[in-house]
């Protein structure tokens, strides 16, 4: 099964992730972190996360690119946190951000069970510079191209999962 989750910074849709693909696997998993650790209040979050997911039975894979096919294994249950951190790691740590959807492509073929998190950055109404523009519009086609391609896609909105694709893969 392949599960889109979006949502607004800190708006549960870590934890929520979490919870479905530990419900869609209760065994053994890989946890794809897709962050790097630039500064204290990175290393905070990222530890943060650790200690979320450390009793779930995850095997943590850093993977600030896309390239993230070889540590996983097909059959494999994977959750991949974040699509915003990743696509940009590609744009701005000299990457290539064409290669990310149909590298989250494969991975959704050789995964049994695959849980995507992006987040929600495009309801603030600002102009930004091109760059960032650029960077915004790219996350949106690729939220969209993967909202296409999922089984269940949910939003999450302070804390509550509200289905935009199929039905809640999780209720809380």
């Amino acid at each position: 099964m392949n599960v889109l989750i979006i949502g607004g910074s800190g708006s549960g849709k870590s934890a929520y992730a979490e919870k479905v693909i530990h419900a869609l696997c209760p065994g053994d998993k890989l946890y794809l972190a897709t962050m790097i650790c630039r500064d204290r209040e990175s290393e905070i979050r990222i530890q943060r996360h650790r200690e979320m997911r450390s009793a779930l039975h995850f095997t943590t894979v850093e993977c600030p690119t896309s390239r993230f096919t070889d540590p996983v294994y097909r059959g494999a249950s994977a959750l991949l946190e974040d699509l915003p951190n990743l696509l940009a790691n590609e744009m701005f740590e000299s990457g290539d951000p064409d290669r990310i959807l149909p590298d989250i492509c494969h991975l959704a073929e050789i995964c049994h069970n695959l849980v995507i998190v992006t987040g929600n950055i495009f309801s603030d109404g600002i102009t930004y510079d091109a760059s960032t523009q650029s960077y915004i519009n790219r996350l949106s086609q690729l939220n969209q191209a993967l909202a296409s391609l999922a089984d269940r896609a949910v939003e999450v909105v302070c804390g509550i999962p509200v289905p935009l694709r199929g039905t809640l893969p999780v209720s809380l």
